[in-house]
């Protein structure tokens, strides 16, 4: 039997000072010198070097708020994504129950991009062959990036809003015993990562930052595993208000709708398994183009942006540390800021996903679709999608009536898929999720002694 490189344990993602001083030192020097280094495991983290978390607080000239925006960086994960996390998380957490053994399983990742992108990664260093499961009408730099790690395509049809059909491909593979699925939309590493290593992060990242204290958390939902990070940050400051974001175009959780867009990565027409209903506060909703003018604007658009007065030197740090979601979900936070009304004292914190490095293709698509792009065309959009986001579609679903939807959509969603009534009732009480949390311990545990 193969070898397992075991890598960190939770508690080292999110504190890799805790890491093995020698070890911890090996993957920093192969982080940019060897990508394919199984060393590479070790970096899975939010913080860099010096143990601080990757963010940008962006320049209030930008956003139009009084607020502060702080955004955490997904791009300087191993792969170019935090979608590496929760995808290691799923392949330990089957390592360390004998569920998942090198040399006799084939890993599954079902996906629209960068959970795929993270189990090809993961499977290459760890030794595992990967099937990736994905839609047939993703952006190029998805496919490219995953064959570069040696995994397998299976195409469905469709884009983002049929993601459901890799679902049911999926649960045709696994009828075969030597498949093992990392079904990131149903297995809880994905929630165990995201609570514990991104919602403890973004506490640290707020530090010194404003009144210190975070008043809004944004995320928009694909697999909702970014979203459990709430759960953890409303521990230590229960005022935050923990909203899910959506295309406008699609919006299944705000009002069941189920149409096309162009926000790859998320808004994929279901209420998810791992998402903890009980602990989202709003659902908002934000136009895809909106996203994809907004990722151009930050690209090209310096001299625009010069013109409204963001400084320069500001926008030129932003460059390439942003993908699609990216901007959604900092589009949500600037519309949020506006309708909780947040002083210069409050902080609302979202996620970068990934960066630019897998969408040159949508800016190409962009490019044809619209007859000008030039620096006056791109100033009349920031004003637009920026600087005048409005408040419009924001859903409150605080009350147990507005959750009480949310959960037969996810009955609807998922009793297909084998799951009980008795199980998804369970998610009815927070109890489940703390007891779904808790398993942290454990799993540190079991990893450290395997290792």
């Amino acid at each position: 039997m193969a070898k397992i490189p075991f890598g960190p344990t939770y508690s080292e993602m999110l504190y890799p000072e805790t890491i093995p001083p020698e070890i911890r030192a090996k993957a920093l020097e192969v982080k940019d010198s060897n990508e394919l280094d199984p060393l590479n495991l070790f970096n899975i983290t939010w913080k860099d070097e010096h143990g601080e978390v990757r963010k940008v607080v962006l320049p209030k000239e930008l956003t139009g708020t009084k607020a502060n925006i702080v955004v955490l960086l997904g791009k300087y994960f191993p792969s170019g994504s935090h979608k590496v996390g929760p995808a290691y998380a799923t392949l330990i957490e089957g390592c360390a129950d004998g569920n998942i053994l090198p040399g006799e399983h084939t890993i599954l990742g079902p996906s629209t991009g960068n959970f795929g992108i993270g189990v090809a990664y993961i499977c290459k260093l760890m030794g595992y062959e990967a099937v990736i499961i994905m839609p047939d009408n993703m952006s190029k730099e998805r496919y490219d990036r995953i064959r570069k790690y040696g995994a397998k395509l299976d195409l469905t049809p469709g884009t983002e809003s049929d993601v459901i059909l890799t679902l049911q491909r999926t649960y045709e593979l696994k009828k075969d015993p030597k498949n093992r699925p990392l079904a990131q939309f149903e297995l809880m590493p994905n929630y165990r990562f995201h609570r514990y290593v991104t919602g403890n992060s973004a506490i640290e990242a707020v530090k010194g930052i404003g009144n210190g204290r975070i008043a809004c958390f944004t995320s928009a939902p694909g697999s909702a595993g970014t979203l459990a990070a709430g759960d953890e940050i409303k521990k230590t400051f229960p005022e935050c208000r923990v909203v899910a974001l959506e295309p406008y175009e699609c919006s299944t959780l705000a009002t069941g709708g189920r149409g096309q867009h162009r926000i790859e990565g998320i808004g994929d027409k279901m209420c998810t398994l791992i998402h903890n209903v009980l602990t989202t506060d709003f659902v908002a909703l934000i136009h895809d183009d909106d996203c994809v003018r907004g990722l151009k604007i930050i690209q090209d658009g310096v001299n625009a942006l010069a013109e409204l007065g963001v400084p320069r030197e500001q926008v030129e740090t932003l460059h390439d540390l942003f993908g699609v979601s990216s901007i959604c979900n900092i589009l949500g936070a600037i519309k949020m800021a506006h309708y909780l009304r947040l002083g210069p004292e409050d902080n609302v914190v979202t996620i970068a996903t990934d960066g630019f490095d897998r969408y040159p293709s949508v800016l190409e698509d962009l490019e044809r679709r619209y007859l000008e792009t030039e620096d006056f065309v791109l100033k009349r959009w920031a004003q637009d999608i920026f600087l005048k986001a409005d408040t419009d579609h924001i859903y409150d679903f605080r009350d147990m009536e507005s959750k009480e939807r949310l959960f037969r959509q996810k009955e609807k969603d998922w009793l297909p898929f084998g799951y009980s009534q008795e199980y998804l009732d369970s998610m009815r009480r927070q109890e489940f999720w703390e007891n779904e949390y808790a398993k942290i311990k454990y799993y540190d545990q079991r990893i450290k002694e395997l290792r």
